[in-house]
């Protein structure tokens, strides 16, 4: 039997797409040894798929996450357009773009806001998703929706955006951008968040490499990779845009990163409703056909990737997701290491792994099973190491 401490995170949320549960090994008040276990729920949504209609997919997928909740429709449609080797039409892939950007910011922004929590500062968690609020009025103004919008479908889109909405929604995108310009400012800029989040947590760019990690924990780490840019698709590759790629690793790293790819998503929506061409949304597709195909997408957690295998009927005979938590959260082992307790709970968000209920910790006596510290108290914890750094 182990010596040391054991603080086990989990269990997860069965709604969630992939639960994660993580085993912490402690001694005193460093981490000397840590577990990750993923795959302990399946919801069947493969399986499902198979089931539905290329048309009832899109609305199946969307439900594999609540927060990037637009990723996999568009994920699945184009592996669909794979199989059927089809172009949309040109509108469609402007609106898809607008539609993906914004989801980035408000993922994004929900993310820097519970990362503000964790520290102990709760004004960033409030202005934070105080300022997702008017993309998610967006949302509703073009889709009819906040959430789940719907919007996808295989040959284009479902809903178009009207050129009399235009205006509205740019001046809607310029108060988003002030928001995010100001908020990025704000937290770049703070010695007390620098001294919390610099140097914690750190994964190396080759541990990076290594372990084939996506998105932000990717870019943040010196990895300069985005579907976006390496395999262009919607109108990625019209618009003018930037990879943001920083260095360090650490949780201040990661943070900046997202919090910079805001204002390039902002960027990214404003030149798509300016120079979004006339013409239809939809290829009216009635078949997709025989074979296989594959759909990318650069989510706001990094690649997510569906395969379709196509046997001529209405249904697809096998479909396979993998979403970028799935890369992610292997990393984490690479990160904790030789760190502070108080600073578990961040770094675990960090990684922004698709689960919730992270008050779900206790600190273990082993052999007892005993409770010796909750979830709650252990963001405590990381609240208190912040008022300490402050008040030095």
């Amino acid at each position: 039997m182990r010596k040391e401490t054991l603080i086990p995170i989990g269990p997860y949320h069965p709604l969630l797409e992939e639960p994660e549960f993580f085993k912490f090994y402690v001694e005193g008040e460093k981490i000397v040894d840590a577990e990750v276990r993923i795959g302990y729920n399946h919801r069947g949504i493969e399986k499902l798929a198979e089931s539905k209609t290329y048309d009832q997919d899109p609305f199946l997928v969307e439900r594999i996450c609540g927060i990037c909740s637009t990723s996999h429709p568009f994920a699945f449609v184009r592996a669909a357009e794979d199989v059927a080797g089809i172009q949309i039409p040109e509108r469609a892939e402007y609106i898809r773009t607008i539609i993906g950007d914004l989801e980035r910011i408000h993922s994004h922004l929900l993310w820097v806001g519970l990362a503000g929590h964790f520290i102990g500062y709760n004004t960033v968690f409030m202005w934070a998703w105080k300022y997702r609020e008017p993309v998610l009025d967006i949302f509703e103004a073009i889709s009819g929706n906040r959430n789940h919008y719907g919007m996808f479908k295989v040959g284009g889109v479902r809903r178009d955006i009207k050129d009399s909405d235009i205006p509205a929604l740019l001046k809607a995108i310029d108060e988003v951008e002030k928001f995010c310009s100001m908020l990025t400012k704000a937290v770049m800029d703070d010695p007390v968040i620098q001294a919390r989040l610099k140097g914690i947590g750190i994964l190396k760019k080759q541990d990076a490499i290594d372990l084939s990690v996506v998105g932000p924990v990717a870019r943040a780490s010196g990895v300069a990779i985005d579907v976006r840019k390496d395999h262009p698709y919607a109108a990625y590759d019209r618009i003018d845009w930037n990879i943001i790629v920083t260095e360090s690793g650490d949780i201040f790293d990661k943070a900046a990163v997202r919090l910079l790819e805001t204002l390039e998503s902002v960027k990214i929506i404003r030149q798509c409703l300016k120079q979004m061409p006339k013409g239809p949304i939809d290829a009216d597709i009635r078949e997709v056909g025989v074979g296989e195909g594959i759909g990318q997408h650069e989510a706001p957690r990094g690649e997510v990737f569906h395969y379709i295998r196509a046997n001529g009927t209405n249904f697809p005979e096998r479909h396979k997701i993998r979403a970028p938590s799935f890369m992610n959260v292997p990393s984490f082992k690479k990160t904790v290491i030789g760190e502070s307790i108080a600073d578990a709970a961040l770094i675990t968000a960090a990684v922004d792994p698709c689960y919730c209920c992270t008050e779900r910790m206790a600190v273990v006596e082993p052999g007892t099973e005993k409770v010796l510290l909750t979830g709650e108290e252990l963001v405590k914890l990381s609240q208190q190491k912040t008022e300490g750094l402050k008040k030095r």
